[in-house]
């Protein structure tokens, strides 16, 4: 059988734009095209996309996956092989993983074929190369891009969930302070924005006030933070941007 790549983005949890990125540079270039001149993936194509996922999940660079993938001396069980002894190391929290990754080689002893949905089903809905071009571009060369990238090697589903619900849960109780009238001044809203300079500390890179400022204004002049903030709840982005602009004050 051969896939679409809308199917392969549904079925591997990832977007078409990686698909179509990981084509472009050579990393997983599909096995077939339609009469219309369409991508088509086959089975060796998703067993490629399984190791490139896999290998992403462990902290690997894309260059890097493609120098293992790529090198003729290493065959697919070797390719398991080394990826369960590197999830071993961290069986605490990668478990699940783990346990995938036996799954691959048993299947690939016996000969069982996974179906799609068995083959990606571990990694989730996160697709850390979705805006990865833009996010190098913009900060690649600063200090607090390679810390986040250090950190964020390491997490797992339950560490980007757990990450997203403190997320959540600061945008609404400042959204619940912009309903109630309560000025962005506030001592409320700068204590809400002071713990959200403390989640990205906490969770990406050391964030300073001036920093954080610089994330604030950003959130109103990119349409696209401006959208999502607008989408929780009308005005939140402005009243984010100044909150934090006087929390910054307040701790100069």
């Amino acid at each position: 059988m051969s896939y679409s790549v809308g199917q392969v983005a549904a079925v591997a949890k990832v977007t078409v734009r990686t698909l179509h990125h990981y084509d472009e540079i050579g990393l997983l270039v599909p096995g077939g095209r339609s009469h219309a001149g369409h991508r088509r993936y086959g089975d060796a194509d998703l067993d490629r996309l399984q190791q490139i996922r896999f290998y992403r999940e462990l902290g690997f660079q894309l260059d890097e996956i493609a120098a293992l993938l790529d090198d003729p001396a290493t065959d697919p069980q070797e390719h398991l092989r080394r990826q369960h002894g590197l999830l071993t190391e961290r069986i605490a929290k990668l478990q699940e993983m783990a346990a995938a990754v036996e799954t691959a080689m048993e299947a690939r002893r016996m000969g069982i074929n996974l179906t799609p949905e068995e083959k990606f089903e571990v990694f989730g809905d996160f697709d850390p190369d979705q805006h990865e071009e833009e996010v190098q571009s913009r900060w690649g060369d600063t200090e607090a891009y390679a810390e986040s990238r250090r950190r964020t090697a390491a997490y797992t589903k339950d560490d980007w969930k757990r990450i997203n619900d403190r997320t959540d849960a600061l945008h609404a109780r400042m959204a619940d302070l912009l309903d109630a009238g309560a000025p962005a001044a506030s001592d409320e809203a700068m204590d809400v924005a002071e713990e959200h300079r403390l989640l990205i500390g906490d969770s990406y890179y050391d964030c300073s006030h001036e920093m954080h400022t610089c994330l604030g204004a950003m959130y109103v002049d990119d349409a696209r933070f401006t959208a999502t903030y607008e989408a929780i709840r009308p005005g939140l982005a402005v009243y984010m941007r100044d909150a934090i602009a006087a929390n910054a004050a307040r701790h100069a």
